[in-house]
């Protein structure tokens, strides 16, 4: 069996990454969700579970990761994040290499927050970034519930611009309405059929 065809899909907060990705799974491609992953990992029975609660103890409850705890510890612990990825990023790449490997699908698409800010991309085949004017994006982060200006702020620091990822990405579509993403996302697996095939 050929190896399935890799598509890296990314973009910053608000920029519409989830609700490309469900197009995508409607489409009737598998879409391995880095996000999702870690949420699996921290709940009860998950594999992050007993070593990160043997770093940070504080960090366990009912039987689970608490992500505040961890932010907490983040916050006063400059060694903290280090700790964290060092155990989260291997159990990760493990889960991301089993959906690979568990797939007959022909393409797939790993959506990764921070692909081009981890060096992703190398292991793609293509790389879509998703993208909105600033003002939509402020639009969309701000109407999510508990968010904060100053959270909105620390969150996009993390990430690259969005213009750099623009740059670096094989393709890009713009979210603005729902159906022109659906046409682009049709057109784009069309495209990368019509030239695997080639």
């Amino acid at each position: 069996m050929t190896a399935p065809f890799r598509l890296g899909l990314t973009g910053s907060i608000g920029m519409g990454k989830s609700t490309t990705g469900k197009m995508f799974v409607a489409e009737g491609i598998p879409v391995w969700d880095a996000d999702a992953a870690v949420h699996r990992m921290y709940a009860p029975g998950g594999a992050a579970v007993a070593p990160l609660a043997a770093v940070y103890p504080a960090a366990l409850r009912d039987g689970g990761i608490d992500r505040g705890a961890l932010k907490a510890w983040i916050a006063t612990d400059p060694t903290a994040l280090g700790q964290i990825e060092a155990i989260v990023h291997p159990l990760v790449a493990a889960d991301r290499a089993e959906f690979i490997a568990e797939t007959d699908a022909d393409i797939i698409v790993l959506d990764i927050p921070l692909l081009f800010e981890t060096g992703g991309e190398a292991q793609m085949d293509a790389t879509l970034t998703v993208t909105a004017p600033a003002a939509v994006q402020r639009a969309r982060v701000m109407a999510r519930p508990g968010m904060t200006e100053a959270l909105f702020e620390s969150i996009r620091a993390k990430q690259m611009p969005d213009a750099e990822k623009r740059a670096r990405a094989t393709h890009v579509i713009e979210t603005l309405s729902l159906d022109a993403v659906r046409a682009c996302v049709a057109a784009l697996i069309a495209y990368i059929r019509e030239s695997k095939d080639a």
